[in-house]
């Protein structure tokens, strides 16, 4: 296939039907008729080298292909009509897909609050949650890949602060918390103050999105030349939490967090004896969604849900 000879509005004839489920109604939505519906799809399907759409008895279904398809097309289709045609978003109406990529503490935090309003609202929304593969999400929504990263973001927040309104990306802060170590609750250290010493000699479960063997806390001990025992490091919070929960191990997770793992019977919390900084929780997108009404309607649910949590 060729991108640069495609005709797009072939593309907006295949999202209406596939929305539709029948070329008659497609038809009489987009003023065509049906010859020239079919038509349309015809030479889509010929320009792919795919068949996108089969019979059915009530209408049309789409193939693999075009089921896979449809949701890109979708959005890009959205993305272009708000550029174009910027204004009020209704969930109601417009369906969308949002790629969204977090931490799985921020996704326990934010996701059951906003697929409860998306079904309060009626939103047709559809969320794609991609895994946090390291701290800086910057080159995932500069390409495009994802419309919004959440959780914490030090270093790129930084840069973008630092550049200012020349910045490609954008980013507003949602919430604050803090970081605590968290062990079994009948462990030797629970029943006292957590000291440095202490914390320093028992063994640690590191939370690191990209596999590297530091985090935070690492960053803080080594200013006092000091290090951890780190038995296992793991990509996930709730992870390292089931761990401890099992083990002597300790581990270190957003406080907001803990009453979320469904493991508060099995863990305390103590105060770490390093400072590693305040935990923020942000969102970071492309300026490009500036103009979003879509994408502007979702970050206001993220505030909504953001200052309706509990602080830690």
């Amino acid at each position: 296939m060729n991108f640069r000879t495609l005709d797009l509005n072939l593309l907006r004839v295949f999202d209406v039907v596939m929305a539709e489920g029948s070329i008659t109604r497609a038809a009489q939505r987009l003023s065509m008729t049906q010859p020239a519906v079919s038509n349309a799809l015809k030479r889509l399907r010929d320009s792919l080298g795919e068949d996108l759409l089969t019979r059915a008895p009530r209408g049309v279904q789409p193939t693999a292909f075009g089921e896979a398809l449809w949701p890109q097309v979708r959005s890009s289709l959205g993305q272009l009509r708000e550029a174009l045609e910027p204004g009020d978003f209704d969930p109601t109406v417009e369906t969308r897909v949002f790629r969204l990529t977090m931490a799985d503490a921020a996704a326990a935090l934010m996701m059951p609050a906003l697929m409860a309003r998306f079904e309060v609202l009626g939103a047709h929304c559809h969320v794609e949650v991609r895994p946090l593969l390291d701290r800086d999400p910057r080159n995932l929504l500069g390409h495009g890949d994802i419309d919004f990263a959440v959780g914490h973001f030090p270093e790129a927040v930084a840069a973008l602060v630092a550049q200012g309104r020349v910045a490609p990306l954008r980013h507003r802060r949602l919430a604050e918390s803090r970081y605590v170590c968290a062990m079994r609750r009948d462990h030797p250290l629970a029943g006292e103050p957590l000291t440095l010493d202490a914390f320093c000699a028992a063994s640690h479960v590191l939370v690191s999105f990209s596999g590297r063997p530091h985090g935070f806390v690492d960053h803080a001990l080594a200013s006092l030349k000091r290090t951890r025992q780190i038995a296992l490091t793991v990509n996930q919070f709730f992870t390292a939490a089931h761990v401890v929960a099992a083990s002597d191990h300790l581990t270190v997770l957003p406080a907001r967090f803990l009453r979320l793992t469904g493991l508060q019977d099995r863990l305390v919390e103590r105060e770490l004896p390093v400072a590693p900084g305040a935990v923020y929780l942000d969102a970071l997108w492309h300026v490009r969604h500036d103009r979003s009404a879509a994408h502007q309607w979702l970050l206001a649910r993220f505030d909504e849900i953001a200052q309706a949590s509990v602080p830690a």
